[in-house]
Order: C-alpha cells, then sequence, then structure tokens
C-alpha cells in the first residue's frame, strides 16, 4: 500500500526484511524468559526483529519519543509481543510499563497473562532471570517508590487514566508521576484509543482521551508507546498522517489465515426452527469431539450461542436450549438425521460407523450439555467465576461446552476450541452489526493446535510447530480436517448469506473463489498387483527417551564445549578529563584474560546459579540425560559442567573477592547451555526401522481445495493435465494439480523411463497428496516428499525400488535442506539392502529436483539404482 504521504514504516522494513538486513536472533532475555508452552513463531520473530532494529537504528522519520504501532490479527498473539518487549525493554534500562486498554475484562485477562502462573496462558517463566539476576514481575498503581530492580506494571483502563488524570485521587497515576520516569506504555486494541485522530474536523483534542496519553508520552523524550490493534483504520487521511512513520509491522488476518494459523470458515444455512438449529450445531459439535477421540486428540469442543441486542434475549436463549436437552427425542435427532448438508451426513455417517443409534446420541448430548456445563457471558462487569471459566476455556478440568452472550465477547477474548457459533435471531441486518458479527466469527476462528502421529490415518505434522496450521485445506475429505473449521449456523436468508459472506471476505476469513479439484486414481492402475498387494514402506515417529546422550560430548553443537564462555569483569574503572587543558587522568586497571574451571568457582556459586534456572532441576535434566546421577555428578563430572571453563577478561585482582560477579558469569553460561540444548535436543526421533503400509490403503481418490492464490497453477495444471498428461501409463493419477516445478520432474521422468523401459516393466509415479509422511531420523520431524516412484525388474529379479523424490525449486532448497539430507540418509541406509528377511523392497531417497540442476538429478537417480550412464540401445527420447 502506497501511503498519499510516502511508504508506510512497514513496507520500508518489508524491503529490509527481504533483503536480509534485519538480525533475525532474538535476544536471549526473550526467548529465555517466555514461558516454553510458547514457540515463537516466524511472524512473531519477525515483530520482534522489527521492533529491534528501529528501537536501535535510524531510519526517516524517527523521532523522540518513540511511537510504534502494531497491526496484527486476532490470535496472532499480540500479548505474548507485548511480554516479549517488556523483557527486552527490561534489559535495555525500563523498569516501568503502563498497560492501558478500553475494556476492563480485558485488563483482567491480560494480568492473569503477565502475572498468574497458575493459569494455563501465563507467559513467562515462573523465575525470569536477565543477565544472572532473578527479576520479580510486579503490579503497581502508581510509579511512585518503585523498585528500581523489578518491572513494575500499572494496568488501567483508558477511562480510568484519564479521570487519574485530570482529578486529585489518592494513591492514584498523576502526571507528576511521568515527569522523571522513563515509561514504556503498551495499548491494547488500540483502535479504541483514536477517536478525535478520525474525528479531528469534529472533535476539540483537549480533554479528549487520546491527549491524555500524548499529554503522558510527551513528558519524557525517552518514553515509548507501543499500540497493538488488529483493526488499523488505513484509509482516513488523518489516520493516515499520524501512522505514516509508526505502524512497524502489518500482519493482518488475511496473512494469518494464507499462512494457515486460523480455521476455515463454513457458513451452515439451513429453514429449521431456532431449536432444530441448535440441535444441529450441537450434533455437529459432538461429531468434532468424537472425530478427536478417535485420533487421540484431547479436545473439549465449545460452542456459542449469539443473541441478537439484549441480555434478556441471550437468557432466553439458554432456558430454550435447556428445555430442548431435557425434552430431546430420538425423533428429534432423527429429524436433522434427513438434513441434506454435507457436514450434517458426513457426522452421522460417522456415528453410524461407531453403532450409535439416535436414542444413544440423545443420552450422550443430555449428558454433554448439562446445564451446569453452559455459561451465561452478558453483564457489563464478569465476576471471578465466569472470568476464569470463559478465559479457560481449553483447559481440561474446565466442563464449560456452552457460551451463551450477546457482545461481551466481541474484544479480548481469547479461546482456541470455539468450532461452533449458532446465530440465534433470523432478522437481517447490515452495515456495522454483520461487520461485528464477522469479526466475532474471526475471533472464533483461532485454531486448535493438535497433531496426529499417533493414529492409523497417517501423520500430518510437517515440521516445527506446524502443529499450531492447518493441514488439510486440499484434502476435504480427510476425517480431521472437521478439526479445522469453524461452523457459524444461521437461518437461510440469501441476502444476510450474501452480506456476512461478502464481510468475511472482506477481512480475510473467506477466500474469494474457492474451487474444488479432483483427481483418481487410473482404472488401469487399479487393477495391477501393485495396487492391490503392493505396499509402500513408511518409518514412524516415537518419543526419544535420550538413552544415547551419556554426557555433552555427545551434543556436538554444544560451543561452551569447543570455546570457552567469556566474561568481562565489570569492575567501574574509568577516568576524568579537564575539559579546558585536554588532560585526563585514568584510573590504572591490569587487563588480563584467565580461564577459571566450574569446579574452582565456590560449589555454593555454581549451585546458586543452577537453583536460579528452573531449566537445570534434576527432574529437568534427567529427562534429557537419563545416566545422570545427581546434581553434584552434574555440577562436578567432566561428562557435564565439571569440564567447562569460564575466560574472565578484564582486572583479575578484582574477581577473587567478588562472588557477584562470579555468580553473573555463571548465570550466563547456564543460560547459554540452556539455549542450544532446547535448540539440539529434540522429542521424538525417527524410527530406523521402516513398516509396510497396503499402497491401496494409502493412495485413493481425492478431492483437492484451491483457493484463488492458486488461480495461475491451476490454468498451468489444466494444460498440463489437457496437452501432456494422456498417454502417460505409470503416472497413476489421471491429474496433476502441481507447481512447474512438479510439472518439470514428470517430464524428465518421462524421458528417463523410456531410456530404462525394457529394464523396468514395473513403473508407477504417485503423487502424495498428504496421503502419508517419513520422519526425520534425528528429531522426528515429519516429512511429505511429493512422490513415491516405484521400479520392478523384468531380468529375472523379483526386487522393487521405492523411491522418495522431492522437487523443490531453487530458492527453497536452502530453506528444505535438512529434507534432502534425510532423504541422503534413507539411500545411504537401505538402496543396497532389502528391508526384510522375505522382502525384496527396497527403500531410495533421492537429492531434490531441480529443473536448472536436472542433468545432476539424473546422475543421481541412475547411481543410487547401481545404473551404468549408458541407457539401453534401444532408448529413444521421449517427445513432450
Amino acid at each position: 500500500m502506497r501511503s498519499l504521504f510516502g511508504r508506510f514504516l512497514y513496507e520500508q522494513l518489508d524491503i529490509e526484511w527481504n533483503l536480509g538486513r534485519l538480525d533475525k536472533d532474538i535476544p536471549a532475555s526473550i526467548t529465555q524468559n517466555l514461558h516454553p508452552q510458547f514457540e515463537i513463531r516466524e511472524y512473531q520473530k519477525e515483530a520482534f526483529a522489527r521492533f529491534i532494529h528501529c528501537f536501535n537504528n535510524d531510519f526517516p522519520g524517527k523521532e523522540k519519543p518513540l511511537h510504534f504501532l502494531f497491526n496484527m490479527a486476532t490470535g496472532s498473539g499480540k500479548t505474548l509481543i507485548m511480554a516479549g518487549l517488556i523483557l527486552y525493554l527490561y534489559e535495555k534500562g525500563y523498569r516501568n510499563f503502563l498497560f492501558y486498554v478500553n475494556s476492563k475484562n480485558i485488563i483482567k485477562k491480560t494480568q492473569d497473562n503477565f502475572l498468574n502462573p497458575n493459569t494455563s496462558k501465563h507467559l513467562f517463566k515462573n523465575e525470569i532471570h536477565i543477565k544472572g539476576k532473578r527479576i520479580i514481575l510486579t503490579q503497581v498503581e502508581n510509579f511512585d517508590g518503585v523498585s528500581e530492580n523489578d518491572i513494575n506494571i500499572c494496568f488501567t483502563s483508558i477511562q480510568q487514566l484519564h479521570t487519574d488524570m485530570t482529578a486529585v485521587r489518592e494513591n492514584a497515576l498523576t502526571y507528576e508521576n511521568f515527569a522523571d520516569k522513563k515509561i514504556a506504555l503498551l495499548s491494547d486494541e488500540a483502535h479504541h484509543m483514536n477517536v478525535s485522530t478520525r474525528s479531528r474536523r469534529q472533535l476539540e483534542l483537549i480533554g479528549s482521551w487520546e491527549n491524555t496519553v500524548e499529554r503522558i508520552f510527551n513528558s519524557n523524550e525517552d518514553n515509548l508507546l507501543l499500540e497493538f490493534t488488529a483493526t488499523h483504520d488505513y484509509e482516513n487521511p488523518d489516520m493516515e498522517e499520524k501512522y505514516r512513520n509508526k505502524v512497524i509491522y502489518r500482519y493482518d488476518l488475511i496473512n494469518f489465515r494464507n499462512d494457515r494459523f486460523s480455521k476455515d470458515i463454513e457458513i451452515v444455512t439451513s429453514n429449521f426452527d431456532e431449536q432444530d438449529r441448535m440441535l444441529q450445531a450441537i450434533i455437529l459439535n459432538y461429531f468434532k469431539q468424537q472425530v478427536a477421540m478417535d485420533h487421540k486428540i484431547q479436545l473439549k469442543p465449545v460452542i456459542l450461542f449469539k443473541a441478537q441486542k439484549t441480555i434478556v434475549e441471550s437468557r432466553a436463549n439458554k432456558a430454550d436450549f435447556h428445555n430442548l436437552i431435557e425434552g430431546l427425542t430420538g425423533s428429534q435427532i432423527d429429524r436433522i438425521r434427513q438434513s441434506e448438508i454435507e457436514i450434517v451426513q458426513r457426522a452421522f455417517r460417522f456415528f453410524n460407523e461407531k453403532g450409535l443409534s439416535s436414542e444413544q446420541l440423545v443420552q450422550r448430548l443430555k449428558s454433554d450439555f448439562e446445564e451446569k456445563y453452559c455459561l451465561l457471558v452478558n453483564s457489563e462487569v464478569v465476576d471471578e467465576d465466569t472470568h476464569v471459566r470463559v478465559n479457560t476455556l481449553e483447559d481440561q478440568d474446565n466442563p464449560t461446552r456452552a457460551i451463551f452472550a450477546v457482545k461481551q465477547l466481541d474484544e479480548g477474548w481469547d479461546v482456541l476450541n470455539l468450532f461452533d457459533i449458532v446465530r440465534c435471531y433470523k432478522t437481517r441486518d447490515s452495515g456495522n452489526t454483520t461487520l461485528s458479527e464477522a469479526q466475532l466469527i474471526g475471533r472464533g476462528a483461532r485454531y486448535f493446535p493438535f497433531t496426529t502421529s499417533e493414529t492409523d490415518d497417517g501423520p500430518t505434522d510437517l515440521d516445527d510447530g506446524d502443529k499450531f496450521r492447518r493441514k488439510f485445506d486440499e484434502d476435504r475429505d480427510h476425517e480431521l480436517r472437521v478439526l479445522e473449521e469453524l461452523h457459524y449456523h444461521s437461518i437461510h436468508n440469501t441476502r444476510y448469506i450474501s452480506e456476512i459472506s461478502n464481510a468475511l471476505r472482506d477481512t480475510g476469513m473467506l477466500d474469494k473463489n474457492v474451487e474444488p479439484r479432483e483427481i483418481k486414481l487410473k482404472d488401469e492402475f487399479k487393477e495391477t498387483d501393485l495396487y492391490k498387494h503392493g505396499v509402500v514402506w513408511l518409518n514412524e515417529r516415537e518419543p526419544r527417551d535420550y538413552q544415547d546422550i551419556t554426557s555433552f560430548a555427545d551434543l556436538a553443537d554444544l560451543t561452551v564445549r569447543q570455546q570457552n564462555h567469556e566474561h568481562t569483569i565489570h569492575t567501574g574503572a574509568g577516568g576524568v578529563t579537564t575539559v579546558m587543558d585536554d588532560t585526563e587522568t585514568r584510573s590504572t586497571q591490569v587487563l588480563d584474560r584467565w580461564d577459571i574451571g566450574l569446579v574452582d568457582i565456590e560449589p555454593n556459586i555454581v549451585q546458586s546459579a543452577i537453583a536460579r534456572n528452573a531449566f537445570f532441576t534434576f527432574a529437568s535434566l534427567k529427562r534429557y540425560f537419563p545416566h545422570l546421577r545427581s546434581m553434584h555428578d552434574f555440577r562436578t563430572s567432566e561428562n557435564y559442567l565439571g569440564r567447562l571453563e569460564i575466560t574472565f577478561k578484564g582486572d583479575m585482582s578484582q574477581l577473587e573477592d567478588n562472588p557477584r560477579e562470579k555468580l553473573t558469569a555463571c548465570c550466563d553460561l547456564l543460560d547459554k547451555i540452556e539455549s542450544e540444548l532446547r535448540a539440539q535436543i529434540t522429542d521424538y526421533k525417527g524410527t530406523i526401522d521402516f513398516h509396510p503400509r497396503q499402497i491401496q490403503a494409502i493412495f485413493t481418490d481425492k478431492t483437492l481445495n484451491f483457493a484463488a492464490s492458486r488461480a495461475q497453477i491451476n490454468r498451468v495444471s489444466e494444460d498440463f493435465n489437457q496437452y501432456f498428461l494422456p498417454g502417460k501409463e505409470w503416472f497413476a493419477y489421471d491429474t496433476l494439480y502441481g507447481t512447474s516445478e512438479e510439472q518439470g520432474l514428470v517430464k524428465f521422468l518421462t524421458r528417463w523411463l523410456r531410456k530404462w523401459e525394457s529394464t523396468y516393466d514395473v513403473r508407477y509415479l504417485l503423487r502424495n497428496e498428504r496421503q502419508f509422511a517419513i520422519y526425520n531420523f534425528s528429531d522426528g520431524r515429519a516429512f511429505e516428499p511429493d512422490f513415491v516412484l516405484f521400479l520392478g525388474k523384468t531380468n529375472g529379479e523379483s526386487a522393487i525400488y521405492q523411491l522418495f523424490i522431492e522437487p523443490k525449486g531453487n530458492q527453497l532448497r536452502l530453506p528444505d535442506r535438512w529434507k534432502e539430507d534425510f532423504l541422503k540418509e534413507i539411500d545411504a541406509k537401505y538402496h543396497r539392502s532389502t528391508l526384510t528377511e522375505n522382502s525384496e523392497y527396497r527403500v531410495i531417497g533421492i537429492p531434490f529436483y531441480t529443473q536448472i540442476y536436472e542433468n545432476d538429478f539424473g546422475s543421481a537417480l541412475n547411481e543410487a539404482l547401481e545404473h551404468t550412464p549408458q541407457p539401453d540401445n534401444q532408448a529413444e527420447s521421449a517427445t513432450e
């Protein structure tokens, strides 16, 4: 987007990021103090990197005090970014933080996230350590007399802040609070704070909320104002002018959805009355719970019943729902069973396969949706019990299944396991109301993370963090697809459906053009012995037991073994310069470097450093180092800390009687060890043994779903399928919807197979449309090779070669290097040996196919199959 006033700051940073000019390493103050349950996603790392770059470097339009805005989608982790920035700013000398927002409920939720270690969404480690010192996070009412060693946070609403600043009240914040302290102000849902900017021509700034913040902000040039919003108005010229040099990152809903971090939205319409619409919704909700259970996924799906305008309506909805559940009968279930809606039919097919009758469903729904499991959330100030229940819905000990509300949850609600929203009214609204409904749907579309590696349907956990992404966008037939969808249940009203669909498209939650494509196995292939009786050999992922790790020496990349950790002794030495006569007097100091082993540092100091880091408990260490005998062993044995040394730099005379300096050095060393251990030690590994799976159970007809973003690929694929693929009997599917690189592979194999057709009478290439994964031996990362090629010899041998092949564009070769290394490992281990004593299968991994390096791929293919460079003299070049 090009601003009327020039390029936005985020656009400048887009260029810098894409050119690799921003440092992508996140400081240890952030990575080592956020709660380990929160994996920092790539876009979050980018948000941190952008701020750190702008905080420390000049950029066009930079001025103090610094003011930045993060425009990030609902559900993208804005509060995690806040927590990380607080940690980084503490390291940079900030101690006082003012968090303000428009809603008291958001304040309560954020207080829990920051301060309450007993909640499942607590963002910080139980103990925070920065540069070897334990840091306390303290809630304060104002900044008078606060500790300079603590992180001091004041939580307030923008309304209360304005009141405090304009009225004298004991213990309240005052402008004097801010005059002599540098403050970092954090504003959530910041679009509420710009009323006067958006309507500057109509309203006076004096006395407004926004002016209150600006006055606080401008009271000290070292202050910081960090705003966060999912909704920023780029169209208003006043807003555009104000924020041109302040929008540091734009990662809005369409980016969030396209990166597959959200559920997909499905609008379910029917002509049922309100009670049957409620019943249909809870049937689908229960269906999702059972699918998850079948796949060993812990899920308690929640359903929201949305009233139109008033609390009275919401209470009536709740009463009607309880009457429905209490009087529920099998005949009512059978009425829903007759629905022609495809997702409803899928649910009942599932129930039929499980042998669940309508009467059994009645009993289960009555049990799951008892009144005690339903919650009314409508009061202006939510009571403590309701607040806890509504903000811990994912917790297994929270039994809530249904929520009844009007608007109370439109903002600030953070929930992952909302899977159904029922619109409990028939009338059509438009304008702001429809947009509000679309925003509520967007809030409910946060993705529920799951992996499937323990199921029989095949794993889909592609790489680190992939449990947080949709996995079945192009496979609507997969049973688990239903766990990636949020269903919005509405009366069938053509005009309303059009309006809500347009609103969802405008916010980025619906694709503007989604087209299904069906791919089928060729009938001739289904008649082959390979399809009927053949197998594909796959390995599995299993928890790592770490029995192979007996010491730090087994971790090749542990840098503290290869090079001593260095620590500079801070002595306070300096000098005095006389300005008028240019003379300078310096204190003398002896600069030196000295290696000191941890075993030579006082044991109580080393033990204190260990105790300050929660990672180094015996239980934690025993998990990763099962041969560890005791904490004394960890501290003194050469297998662990006993062999490590610290190189101290500076005046060594200042070290001997300075336990604080030694403690800081030890804490920094342990922080480095923790960071490297977490990076190297994985929870899983891929099994060395491969096991057979029936080809006909893995490869089936499928329906793929393509978005508008792949329209060009689709057009190219249609041409490829129409003009090139016919006649290629060795290609098992009737169509290929793939990249130009994948099509290039098929064209290459057309020529290559022609050369060796007298050698192989079994020749079949199958596209892996997310049907299977294999697991990296070292860390268990899942990898779905795009193709598997089966070759069988005709020269009296019965061996079947199974080759994993991955086409890869040149720009992706380096980021995906681990996959190619894995393929090479497979080849090195298996291609010259059969898999079992009575099997003639051989598994081969081939380095990446890239069109511009096509000849290299051909050579690797020939070498793996032990072919000489010269093909049969009968070979002819294939025509394309």
